[in-house]
């Protein structure tokens, strides 16, 4: 057999210990990472070999120890799979530069050393892969309990010292002031972080490595202490840390404090790995099944150590959460559940077709100029931002923003729900509110934005006797947007990233401005308090807090779709967008250029057009949307089947209700009983009932 021939050679010549071991776990290593049971069988192949020849177990074991004692190990229990202190930014160019070009190996170090054991990518699967039982059979085999007393207490102290890096490392992630200044209660209490740190150097003072190597040498009048009460301070260590990542969704959060919550989770969770084994060994308790935890973790951070998706996985993930809080408390304003709100959304989405009718004319005279493409594209953009922000204000609603907002709304009630047997019924229900507030939105837009386009355009003949548009302007229109002979429906899907990237910067900007106190730093400025007055500045910065995040999200939506084709021309690509409300419009404009003097192919063709173009718009919006919502949650959502005929049992039964609010509100009283109750009942109804579940009309739509 090749391993006994390896062990052979390295008795015969002396291979040294890293060189031996490599060997050994390339033949360890299955054909395929999937293949796990190839490598059980070759772990089961070598602990036989071992087990009959003591001599060779000998040898092994003291390669193992010679790599444990002899070549620094401590970077290998403190770096590996922890967070650098550099930053998200620093790390994420340092992982970017490292995949480029490769790390120097410094054979003084056993961290470099474990790289090129396991150097293949898929090392750390099939390592995991192999149940315990069979490492733990190769420890035995090994048999550590004939090592020296010397070699013992040498491994423990590399255990030891890395313990108490990670100590002082902690308790200085405990003293930044981004962690006090999101939880000032550590400045007035006695803090975690440093107590578990005064733990350990009185668990070291009484525990020395040279102590922890043998029973024997305890004695009663200096008893082993044991590790329970540092490890209770790491308890208390982690709830402050879950407690500042809850209260992130009202005080923000920020990449820097993300970063160091994600590291010191890490040193937590590595001490605790390091203690688990050092309480084994001084009870002389069977540490084995420690190791192998331990040592399976450690082969998976060294093989992705320079993986930058799982950097961003394991950081930009707690953000998202933030971000898409944020974008789920807006895209409750967007999902109606009474009629009254159903009608204003319409009456709001109305408004915006208004404006967005006055935006198309603006862009179309602007095109009319043939500006350099980067003049015009300025232009487009501050059009599109500036009308955006304006319907924001005027508490006007655009159909399309729905989504990206709605999305999250979607995510939050999927999360909230219980993991095992989520409540379909009340998500059925979300869905269909969301799919017909959508609907109502999108008609509200297109139902006074081409009527509007028509009376401009008519306006502007009376007044001056010419179309707005030549009949050849109003033919290149309809035909830019016709789905079967122009890119139509893709410009609608970088339409649609486009909303969705407009969700994410709206909840960023929410963030920001709870986070950096941008209401309270307003309120503080003296000259602008002289300037407006105490309480008109104090109804700016409430407004700033509650609109801050829909302002920028609306402004930049407006700016990705003015640039988009300039940026087209840059590159020398076909980009450009297309977006329902406005496509709309110019079909308006082009009707009454053309004095409606049209085909039917041509009509039907424009309301096609509009029709796929809106769908995309939303299609690719809202699953994106959904996607990173329910990432950043890590919410994996098993009963799609399920949910699927059940929407389509709910709607076979009750396809209006995917269409119109029902007049009357459920109220569950008990459990199986319903009873319908007009809106304005049920609170009197939850008054009643000490234990009535009422569903609340909703929040004001159209904000």
């Amino acid at each position: 057999m090749l391993m006994e021939k390896i062990l052979q050679a390295h008795a015969a010549h002396n291979i040294p210990a890293a060189k031996l071991i490599a060997e050994l776990v390339a033949e360890i290593r299955p054909n395929s990472v999937t293949a796990s049971d190839q490598a059980a069988h070759a772990v089961q192949a070598l602990c036989h070999i071992l087990e009959n020849d003591a001599e060779k177990a000998r040898l092994l074991r003291e390669a193992v120890l010679s790599l444990l004692a002899g070549r620094k190990p401590l970077s290998l229990y403190v770096d590996s799979g922890i967070q650098p202190n550099s930053g998200f930014f620093t790390e994420l160019s340092r992982r970017i530069g490292h995949k480029l070009l490769p790390d120097a190996i410094n054979p003084a170090y056993l961290k470099d050393l474990f790289a090129q054991i396991f150097p293949r990518a898929g090392d750390e699967i099939w390592v995991a892969a192999v149940p315990d039982e069979v490492w733990l059979q190769l420890l035995q085999a090994l048999r550590f309990d004939l090592a020296t007393p010397a070699q013992r207490a040498a491994c423990q102290q590399s255990l030891l010292d890395a313990a108490q890096v990670l100590s002082y490392r902690l308790t200085a992630s405990g003293l930044e002031p981004e962690l006090i200044r999101n939880h000032p209660e550590i400045e007035y209490h006695d803090s975690p972080f440093i107590t578990q740190n005064l733990e350990l150097q009185a668990l070291l003072a009484v525990n020395p490595a040279s102590k922890l190597e043998s029973a024997d040498e305890q004695t009663s009048a200096n008893p082993p202490q044991d590790v329970g009460h540092m490890l209770v301070m790491l308890d208390q260590c982690r709830e402050v840390i879950a407690k500042i990542r809850r209260n992130s969704s009202q005080t923000g959060t920020s990449v820097r404090l993300t970063f160091l919550l994600q590291r010191m989770s890490q040193q937590i969770s590595r001490l605790e790995s390091l203690l688990g084994i050092m309480r084994l060994v001084s009870a002389q308790q069977d540490a084995g099944l420690a190791l192998v935890q331990l040592f399976k973790r450690l082969v998976s951070a060294e093989r992705h150590k320079n993986d930058v998706r799982q950097h961003f996985r394991e950081n930009v993930e707690l953000m998202a959460l933030r971000v898409t809080e944020n974008a789920s408390r807006t895209g409750e304003h967007y999902i109606t559940e009474t009629r009254s709100e159903y009608f204003r959304l319409m009456r709001s989405a109305m408004g915006a077709g208004v404006i967005i009718a006055i935006m198309s004319m603006l862009k179309i005279l602007a095109a009319k100029h043939h500006y350099a493409p980067l003049t015009e594209a300025i232009l487009f953009s501050l059009n599109y931002g500036l009308g955006f922000v304006l319907i924001h204000i005027l508490h006007f609603t655009v159909a399309t923003k729905q989504p990206a907002m709605t999305a999250a709304a979607i995510a939050a009630s999927i999360d909230a729900s219980d993991r095992k047997n989520r409540n379909l019924d009340k998500l059925v229900n979300i869905i269909a509110q969301t799919f017909r507030s959508q609907t109502i939105a999108i008609l509200g837009n297109v139902m006074l934005a081409v009527p509007m386009a028509m009376l401009v355009g008519w306006v502007i003949l009376s007044v001056t006797g010419e179309h707005f548009i030549s009949p050849e302007k109003a033919h290149a229109l309809l035909a830019s947007n016709d789905p079967i002979h122009s890119g139509a429906v893709f410009y609608a899907a970088i339409a649609g990233v486009c909303l969705f990237l407009s969700g994410l910067i709206a909840g960023y900007h929410d963030n920001l401005a709870v986070y950096n106190q941008i209401p309270q730093r307003l309120r503080a400025l003296r000259w602008l308090e002289r300037l407006l007055g105490t309480a008109r500045l104090d109804r700016v910065a409430r407004y700033v807090e509650n609109n801050l995040g829909a302002l920028a999200g609306n402004f930049y939506f407006g700016c990705m779709l003015g640039g988009m084709t300039g940026l087209g021309v840059l590159l020398g690509a076909p980009i450009d967008i297309r977006h329902i409300a406005f496509v709309s419009a110019f079909t308006g404009y082009s009707f009454m250029a053309l004095d409606f003097m049209i085909s039917w192919q041509v009509l039907l063709t424009a309301i096609l057009g509009i029709w796929l173009i809106g769908t995309t718009n939303l299609v690719v919006s809202f699953s994106l949307a959904l996607y990173v919502a329910m990432k950043s949650r890590k919410v994996s959502f098993a009963q799609w089947r399920l949910l699927l005929r059940t929407l389509l049992t709910r709607f076979v039964q009750n396809p209006a209700l995917f269409l119109l609010p029902p007049r009357r509100q459920q109220v569950v009283l008990e459990p199986g009983l319903d009873v319908e109750l007009h809106p304005k009942q049920t609170q009197t109804a939850a008054a009643d009932k000490p234990n009535t579940v009422v569903t609340p009309p909703g929040p004001q739509s159209g904000v």
